[in-house]
């Protein structure tokens, strides 16, 4: 379902940018997590008015929205919110004295290919995709083994701290995250030599994903928390699987029916036939050819098609009856040929004859 973003800051469709600007500063320090410590509901709040204010304060993409256009968010926020932050609120200074390091880590995107016949019954495939993983050599701590990690002797363990700069306007008061541990508000006095104190190194992940029936070519699946690693106490970013539907020659797809052509000869068009019809999984129905189809007839297989995307049920096989005609005869077929159109009163070629 399309977002209201208008609705999820607060805003009137046309409000300018400063009122926006405003909108989502007043609802990131209501929403953010930081602030909101006993509420797992948070981020999801917090994500949903980041992504409203990215959209509408970006004159291309708001344009875009406002024209009803699908908006592709796939690179918007993919590096957690720490950039949106300090571009609205400065650096550092959002004011939770809130711990950088519990920043999520980025989102990340992979693309996998199935047949037809996959996406049409669902299936599961294999991913492996680079990312970044907690070091296995010190669980992600970043302290060497037998070390442990300390409270920051700077910031006491906020994370941040209070910055006084003296300008013309007089002395100004920002926070801004601590430099000793990274926003942590923790240090590792022997740091882990495998990833250098940091508890992330890039490593490969491997995941199963469930590809559900009826899905189109190039949608996009979200696996939660199946990104890149954050740091240490810290959430990890999403995986965006993108699905790419390979061609099938034998179908063409049209929604959630698949389509079809066999070919009929000019008697079995004529007289009525039952064919041989190829189905989606390997297998072959019989269809009836009615007397007297005509080229470019379409015959249905009930329940043949695609799976319906979170319904029951599946869409239909249409089938084009292509009517073929002979390009050569034998004596036989020509002689009965021209005796049936000499019945009808049909006007035809006259046979060559050679001296």
């Amino acid at each position: 379902m399309r977002k209201d973003y208008y609705a999820i800051l607060g805003v009137s469709p046309d409000a300018d940018k400063e009122e926006i600007r405003r909108a989502f500063r007043k609802l990131a320090r209501e929403t953010h997590p930081d602030a909101n410590p006993d509420d797992p509901a948070a981020e999801q709040r917090f994500r949903e008015v980041a992504e409203a204010y990215e959209v509408l304060s970006d004159p291309d993409r708001r344009r875009a929205y406002d024209h009803g256009e699908q908006i592709d968010l796939s690179d918007l926020l993919m590096g957690g919110f720490d950039d949106l932050l300090r571009s609205v609120f400065g650096t550092g200074a959002f004011g939770f004295g809130g711990r950088q390091a519990r920043r999520r880590g980025r989102d990340l995107s992979v693309r996998t290919s199935i047949t037809l016949a996959d996406a049409a019954f669902g299936t599961t495939v294999d991913v492996t995709y680079p990312a970044v993983v907690a070091c296995a050599a010190c669980s992600g701590t970043g302290a060497a083994p037998g070390a442990s990690v300390q409270t920051c002797g700077r910031c006491g363990g906020s994370g941040s701290i209070q910055v006084t700069r003296r300008s013309f306007f007089g002395a100004m008061t920002t926070v801004e995250t601590c430099g000793r541990c990274g926003g942590s508000g923790q240090e590792v006095t022997q740091p882990c030599p495998v990833c250098g104190g940091h508890g992330l190194v890039r490593g490969e992940q491997h995941i199963n994903v469930e590809v559900p029936a009826g899905i189109t070519d190039g949608a996009r699946l979200r696996l939660a928390g199946r990104g890149d690693a954050g740091g240490p106490g810290g959430t990890n970013g999403d995986l965006y699987v993108e699905i790419r539907i390979e061609p099938d020659d034998r179908f063409e797809r049209d929604g959630d029916d698949l389509v079809t052509r066999v070919p009929v000869s000019i008697v079995q068009a004529t007289l009525g036939a039952t064919v041989q019809v190829p189905l989606i999984d390997g297998s072959e129905t019989s269809l009836d050819i009615p007397p007297g189809t005509q080229p470019g007839a379409v015959l249905r297989v009930e329940g043949a098609g695609m799976g319906r995307l979170g319904r029951r049920g599946r869409g239909d096989l249409r089938v084009v009856v292509d009517v073929e005609v002979p390009t050569k005869l034998s004596k036989e077929e020509d002689r009965l040929l021209r005796r049936y159109a000499e019945e009808r009163g049909d006007a035809v070629r006259a046979k060559r004859r050679f001296l």
